[in-house]
């Protein structure tokens, strides 16, 4: 016999995906508002009035600007609101598994690259408001420490594999990688400068099988 969901069921269903469009839609119009005007500027009645709801329900449904703040960073990260860990994504996974030095190079250097283009303009704004708010200071201060744990993660990958450079201990070759995912590189060289996303990653590329891989 086939089971069907309960009424309970689908009501709760519904409300949760309801809630769902809820936070995306306070989220979607606070990151515009804070990369258009940015953070300070930016205020609880604005986010609610561009994403059509009360003020009431930013705040039930997501929080304060520093809660907006992060779920917009987290998402420039991931590139969408699902709840997946950037570890758990396909790519990253493709990079794990990749034996190949190379290889495993230019996957990550892609991938950087891609995630840069949707979470600079994002991660400025955190960088700017960290200046001002001290809840926003600890979020950026967790954002740094995470990308430094990404390029721990990398570099031991590298390591597993047994191709690092003999002559570079592990945390200048974890610096090596993490000091170029600083987001003020990207803004400089493709926001503001002439080059592209691909150059970028061909540089990236570039930099760290020279830097990193035994000859």
């Amino acid at each position: 016999m086939q089971a069907y969901p309960s009424v309970r069921e689908y009501r709760s269903s519904v409300r949760e995906e309801t809630r769902r469009l809820t936070i995306r839609r306070c989220v979607e119009a606070a990151a515009e508002l804070f990369l258009s005007n940015g953070y300070a500027a930016t205020t609880i009645d604005a986010v609610a009035e561009r994403a059509g709801v009360a003020r009431r329900t930013v705040f039930t449904a997501v929080g304060g600007k520093v809660a907006l703040l992060k779920l917009a960073y987290d998402w420039s990260l991931v590139g969408d609101d699902e709840r997946v860990a950037m570890a758990e994504r396909p790519e990253i996974r493709a990079i794990a598994a990749e034996r190949r030095p190379r290889v495993a190079i230019r996957l990550w250097a892609s991938h950087v690259t891609v995630v840069a283009a949707r979470s600079v303009p994002m991660m400025l704004v955190l960088r700017a408001a960290a200046d001002t708010d001290a809840d926003a200071a600890a979020l950026h201060e967790k954002a740094v420490t995470d990308a430094r744990f990404g390029a721990e993660m990398f570099v031991r990958h590298l390591e597993r594999i047994g191709t690092l450079r003999s002559d570079l201990d592990l945390a200048h070759a974890i610096d090596l990688v993490w000091g170029l995912l600083d987001p003020g590189l990207y803004e400089r060289m493709v926001l503001h400068g002439a080059w592209t996303p691909d150059q970028f990653a061909a540089l990236l590329e570039r930099t760290w099988v020279h830097g990193l891989l035994a000859r």
